[in-house]
């Protein structure tokens, strides 16, 4: 068992897969969290395929492709909160213009470069055993400012995600922390970029924080939980990958849904097999 454990370490790629891999599920269900009370679940997935014409950008333009990520990601962000700010659309309906205009936009500009099916099949699905160290540490920076962010408003994000009315009535900036949640979105899907890819993205912001909610009615306690299930899914996804000789970012995903399904079946008092004993 110590071997089986052990025997992955010693390549220094997967060492970097590993750390990379708890941070990215560590920081998305912390995040998730508020994703999941909020029912946001459809603008994380659209942000998720909006960043794609700024990484093909940077990648024309030789840039790193976090920066190209985060530069639309912002974009994407800003925009949908305009659009659906003073009432002009429905957020579904803002969403969905702008997640099919921008990744078309995406998969037109991919296509140009001449080795469309490689690049893109990279970009959707991750490339974890391909972290180096600089994008180790700008997974590092990034996730631990999305974190601080979350920890320094804590209280104001608890309040508007459950409350609207107690939240104008605190006279809290709503509209400011409302883009500064998407924008802490966009943030963390940059971090994750490398880690799950554009495809999957989604799912290491729900799955791990719809699992802890199965578990615990309260946030912090959510939070917590989520982030243990997303740093083990992580980590987990990383061996199952090694060994089974599978896509590493799919394995990762594969983890955590298999985690929630045994959770939603067994959940203490909360579980349909329970449930139906």
């Amino acid at each position: 068992m110590l071997d089986w454990l052990l025997e992955p370490l010693q390549f220094s790629f997967i060492l970097r897969a590993l750390i990379a891999s708890a941070i990215v599920g560590v920081v998305c269900s912390v995040l998730g969290t508020y994703i999941v009370l909020r029912g946001m679940a459809f603008f994380g997935d659209a942000l998720a395929h909006t960043i794609l014409p700024g990484v093909v950008i940077a990648f024309l333009l030789g840039w790193p492709l976090a920066v190209g990520a985060l530069i639309f990601g912002i974009l994407t962000a800003l925009g949908i909160g305009i659009l659906t700010d003073r009432g002009m659309l429905k957020e579904d309906t803002a969403i969905g213009v702008v997640f099919a205009g921008f990744f078309a936009l995406g998969v037109a500009m991919l296509s140009a470069t001449g080795d469309y099916t490689v690049d893109l099949a990279h970009f959707l699905f991750g490339n974890l055993l391909g972290v180096s160290v600089a994008d180790l540490i700008v997974t590092a920076v990034l996730g631990f400012i999305v974190l601080l962010v979350v920890f320094l408003f804590y209280k104001e994000f608890l309040v508007i995600s459950f409350d609207q009315v107690l939240a104008q009535a605190l006279r809290l900036p709503t509209t400011f922390l409302r883009y500064l949640l998407l924008i802490l979105i966009a943030v963390t899907i940059v971090v994750s970029l490398q880690i799950v890819g554009i495809a999957l993205m989604l799912a290491m912001f729900v799955t791990p924080a719809a699992t802890a909610s199965l578990l615990t009615r309260r946030l912090p306690s959510m939070m917590a939980v989520a982030a243990c299930i997303g740093a083990f899914a992580g980590v987990t996804g990383v061996y199952v990958s090694f060994y089974l000789d599978v896509a590493s970012g799919p394995a990762v995903v594969l983890v955590a849904t298999a985690i929630f399904i045994i959770v939603f079946l067994f959940a203490p008092q909360r579980g349909m097999v329970w449930n139906r004993a």
